[in-house]
């Protein structure tokens, strides 16, 4: 499966946690802030990603089980100016 097929069945079958973590992040807007989820940035696809403030949320599940490739994905992300919160 492409890396961007396995994201969209991602996107589309939420985790509760992911679901909360949405609606919490974009229905209440976080003071009239914009997330979005899901987002290609380079050659990664990031949780929740809020552009302006550079600030990514990564909701960790059992697709992110290889920590190496995920500290080679923030040290990246890290080196465009984002901020991740993990």
């Amino acid at each position: 499966m492409h890396q961007r097929d396995f994201t969209k069945t991602l996107r589309q079958n939420l985790t509760d946690a992911e679901q909360r973590l949405w609606f919490h992040l974009r229905a209440h807007r976080m003071a009239g802030q914009k997330f979005r989820r899901q987002q290609p940035i380079g050659p990664y696809i990031v949780d929740f990603v809020h552009f302006g403030a550079r600030l990514i949320v990564e909701a960790d599940g059992g697709q992110h089980a290889d920590a190496a490739r995920d500290l080679v994905r923030d040290a990246w992300l890290r080196s465009q100016g984002f901020q991740l919160v993990p």
